[in-house]
């Protein structure tokens, strides 16, 4: 679509928001440079909830999808968290966009169209909740069958890779030292800072080794904690994050390549590439396994459907065999933040500053000390009145 010259001149001729462009099509790389208040522009089909999540505390004015953000393959959560955030999402508005939208440029958007300077550049969507909960509903009914396909290919890959369960795994040189120590290791899953923060006095208490999966990394420092070891394919980190000091795992393919050596190397940093055919939240489990830790906590790990189709994965094999094979010491976090929320309402602060009130008056009516002190106090204010009245 080429711009069509309509120019639009203010919010009469309806022009619902605009700000200051950020395009990527990854939206984990987007999320790095998205500030409040601007407009994020996307390529992704089938908003899953990390990234979702990612997107709503970055707060932009509108979302601008070129691909379709819940196609109904399977009900995905991330489009409903966004506009439920209340920012908008235009959908499907084309590959085009990059082409005529330059990174820092200020558009318009207003039903469903953006605007550059005045001209129509694309036209998408605009998604509502009703719209997203209709096609979370259709989804539904046809998970049955993705669960069917799911299954086929996690057995077909239990076979291909069943030697995860039954053979040593060759490690490659690992320095951080894991015998005999909890491991926490973080992954950038659902809810992961919200449990993180829950763990706060398990972590003040025991200290485990922390370990990072790729951005858990960067949810760990902005805690104010420092991983010990980072695992994963480098690309959804920050820069910040891989000079903190941690030893770095590049995770390797089966096929010899290793994407996130190349971004190491660039910025002259060592580290170690396993190569491994689960995921990267797998290595990192089996390292600290294999290197004798005495008890694993995962947050915010990957362990059911809706989430391995969010990761657009096929199978879960991998996962499934690893999580056999370290389920003695394992210790599953997911969702600890649920389970005690402490709410603090008003008749507790009342009862605080009645409880408060007594204390003083107890003192005050049996210390000799403090009703002397209160005494003298009183004169002291009576003489600083006579004083004030005869200056009158």
């Amino acid at each position: 679509m080429r711009p069509t010259g309509k120019v639009i001149l203010n919010n009469r001729d309806g022009v619902a928001v605009g700000g200051i462009a950020r395009l990527d099509k990854k939206t984990k790389n987007l999320v790095k440079r998205l500030r409040p208040g601007e407009v994020a522009i996307i390529d992704h089909q089938d908003i899953d909830r990390v990234s979702a999540e990612s997107l709503v505390e970055k707060r932009p004015l509108a979302v601008v999808n070129a691909a379709c953000s819940i196609t109904g393959k399977y009900p995905n959560l991330g489009p409903l968290m966004i506009i439920a955030s209340g920012i908008d999402i235009v959908d499907e508005a084309g590959g085009q966009i990059f082409e005529f939208v330059q990174e820092g440029s200020v558009v318009n958007v207003s039903k469903g169209v953006v605007y550059l300077d005045g001209a129509e550049v694309a036209r998408g969507v605009p998604l509502t909740i009703a719209e997203v909960e209709r096609r979370i509903e259709e989804s539904k009914r046809t998970l049955g069958r993705h669960l069917g396909d799911f299954a086929t290919n996690t057995m077909e890959l239990l076979e291909a890779e069943k030697e995860i369960l039954l053979e040593s795994i060759d490690l490659p040189h690992i320095t951080t030292a894991f015998d005999g120590r909890h491991v926490l290791i973080v992954v950038r899953g659902q809810d992961y800072k919200k449990d993180l923060l829950a763990l706060r006095p398990y972590i003040r208490e025991m200290k485990p080794v922390l370990v990072a999966v790729d951005g858990g990394a960067d949810a760990l420092l902005e805690m104010g904690y420092k991983p010990r070891m980072i695992v994963g394919d480098m690309d959804s980190i920050t820069d910040e994050a891989l000079r903190c000091g941690a030893e770095l795992v590049v995770h390797g393919y089966k096929d010899g390549k290793a994407p996130g050596q190349s971004r190491l190397e660039d910025m002259s940093i060592p580290s170690t590439v396993f190569h491994y055919p689960g995921t990267s939240e797998d290595i990192a489990l089996l390292i600290a396994y294999e290197k004798g830790a005495e008890l694993l906590v995962v947050v915010g790990g990957h362990n059911n459907l809706i989430e391995f189709l969010d990761k657009d994965r096929k199978g879960m094999a991998s996962t499934f065999l690893v999580r056999l094979r370290v389920g003695a010491i394992l210790v599953d976090a997911k969702g600890v933040s649920q389970i005690y929320q402490t709410r603090l309402k008003s008749w507790h602060l009342a009862l605080m500053v009645f409880a408060a009130l007594v204390t003083i008056i107890i003192i005050v009516a049996f210390s000799e000390p403090v009703r002397q002190f209160i005494t003298v106090l009183a004169m002291r204010f009576q003489i600083w009145l006579m004083k004030l009245q005869s200056l009158i």
